[in-house]
């Protein structure tokens, strides 16, 4: 059930992403549902990144590393105003600022591109590293997919981080469970995402990632540890929102039809942002 003002924005945002894709003739509708609920947690104020200097010094950094699923990070950056909602309607086309993977030459406002899994941390501990010696105060936040822990050098910058103390650093893993050729706990070994991290010297937490009182709870005690970088495990699901989408492999690359597109905004009982006008 969605009970408050920004359960209720959560539908849109799902819905609007859905629309995307379907328009777009783009998947990754798993990843990008399963988000959902963390992206709209940290633009609604807890990150300092301000509507009309999106480039200020001071401001956080923000690195979305999962790149593939980046349909519901254009849905609440306009929903957040950004940018025009009516960009949403060029997602996935020629020449446009909103392409299937994220790209800070088309859209500047970002803080680095996306696409090549496994680089989102080592960018977010390379950008906390730096303002650290600069004295600026401002924080950096990663969010990776669980299938970004199968790299080595996620495992490297984790380090890195835990040695230099970076606790301006917070990295949000988006815990869904599947990955592009199968189920997450089947190619790594169903091991503890929080133990590893706390291992790796991390102040770790494992939250559920689509319950907005959770992830705004835990964004309140960032950082957990002084003088530790923290990571939020956000226990999530695949395809989150829409029953037939929900926990299932297909749905990585599947695009939705028009049959799959008209089920799900009902069940979602939301509008889309934006209907691209000429399909």
């Amino acid at each position: 059930m969605y009970a408050t003002a920004l359960d209720e924005r959560a539908r849109t945002i799902r819905a609007t992403t859905i629309q995307m894709a379907h328009d777009g003739r783009e998947g990754h509708l798993n990843g990008a549902l399963s988000c959902v609920e963390l992206l709209l947690c940290l633009f609604d104020g807890w990150l300092r990144i301000p509507r009309e200097q999106e480039k200020a010094p001071e401001r956080d950094r923000f690195i979305f590393s999962k790149g593939h699923a980046c349909a519901s990070l254009y849905a609440v950056l306009a929903e957040r105003g950004y940018f025009p909602v009516s960009w949403l309607d060029r997602y996935a086309t020629d020449d446009s600022p909103l392409p299937s993977h994220p790209c800070i030459h088309a859209l500047p406002l970002l803080d680095c591109s996306a696409g090549s899994l496994g680089h989102g941390l080592g960018m977010a501990t390379g950008k906390a590293y730096g303002l650290r010696l600069d004295g600026n105060s401002s924080r950096t936040v990663a969010l990776i997919s669980d299938g970004e822990c199968n790299e080595g050098s996620t495992w490297e910058s984790a380090t890195f981080a835990a040695s230099h103390k970076l606790d301006n650093l917070l990295l949000i893993v988006d815990n869904n469970g599947v990955q592009s050729v199968g189920r997450s706990d089947d190619l790594m070994g169903g091991t503890s995402l929080e133990e590893k991290f706390t291992s790796f010297g991390w102040a770790a937490r494992t939250v559920e990632g689509n319950t907005t009182a959770a992830v705004k709870m835990a964004l309140s005690e960032v950082p957990f540890v002084k003088g530790k970088p923290s990571v939020i495990v956000a226990k999530t699901t695949a395809g989150a929102g829409v029953s037939f989408m929900q926990d299932q492999v297909l749905w990585h690359y599947r695009v939705p039809s028009d049959d799959d597109l008209q089920r799900a905004l009902q069940e979602l009982g939301a509008t889309p942002l934006h209907k691209r006008s000429n399909p």
